[in-house]
């Protein structure tokens, strides 16, 4: 089982099988006998106590193996040569899963070529939409919670993530022709849903795109580029995530496990 803390925990959902750190500590996640942490600087505090309370073997995925986790851990693996500056951790997200998903016994050879065409293809492009929706199915969750995570953290903006399936059961009466939406497209009976919840938003006059998917770590950049253009466009600086502002300083400082969000 894999688990973290915010997009450590979305990371832990490309990954595989996968509890957010809270539930582990409450008790509440499924069992398993290895326990996968995800922390690219190494020290969230609930991330460590899920670890400790955990009975059975350790590993983390991080970018700091001197840090807090690594030294109550059975195991540490570093997956960047150093920790990210960027608040909002997009490089470290795309290795954490590359790793998980190595230590599933995947070939992830392929990938970095395929973000960099990723990286090269038309982008998503900036618009002056004040709310965001980012719904998908099975393989592409991670994805899904990642990309509204960077929306928000990055360029500010209200975003919402959604499942497929739970978007046509009733959310569609919140939303309108001012919302912009993706659609990851998945496969197989995902796709048809996908293509489902399309054609809904297109008589709700909105301006949606389906958007095709084929591995957590590469569908991720899209979203990484639309929150850096959004950003630009608007003036807002997508490393900080308001940590240089008050009063979400402030928010930040109140929160006791501050230094693990």
């Amino acid at each position: 089982m894999f688990t973290g803390c915010g997009t450590s925990y979305h990371a832990a959902l490309g990954c595989g099988s996968a509890a957010q750190a809270l539930e582990l500590v409450l008790g509440t996640a499924p069992p398993a006998d290895v326990l996968v942490a995800i922390s690219h600087e190494g020290e969230t505090p609930l991330t460590r106590e899920a670890v400790e309370r955990f009975d059975g073997e350790t590993w983390l995925i991080t970018g700091a193996p001197d840090g807090p986790i690594g030294r109550v851990v059975d195991r540490v693996l570093v997956v960047t040569p150093e920790v990210e500056e960027s608040y909002c951790h997009t490089v470290s997200y795309m290795c954490a899963v590359a790793a998980g998903r190595a230590l599933r016994g995947e070939d992830v050879s392929g990938l970095a070529a395929s973000v960099e065409l990723e990286l090269d293809a038309v982008p998503l492009g900036a618009s002056g939409h004040d709310r965001f929706v980012v719904a998908g199915a099975g393989r592409d969750v991670a994805t899904v919670l990642e990309a509204v995570l960077k929306l928000r953290e990055g360029a500010h903006v209200a975003a919402e993530a959604h499942h497929t399936e739970q978007l046509l059961h009733g959310h569609l009466a919140a939303i309108d022709d001012t919302v912009r939406c993706f659609v990851l497209e998945g496969e197989g009976r995902a796709a048809e849903r996908a293509a489902n919840a399309m054609r809904a938003l297109g008589e709700l006059g909105c301006d949606a795109t389906l958007v095709p998917t084929s591995h957590p770590v590469v569908d991720i950049a899209r979203f990484q580029r639309l929150t850096c253009d959004l950003a630009e466009a608007r003036g807002v600086d997508p490393d900080l995530i308001r940590w240089d502002e008050e009063p979400w300083d402030r928010a930040r400082k109140a929160q006791d496990l501050s230094a693990g969000l």
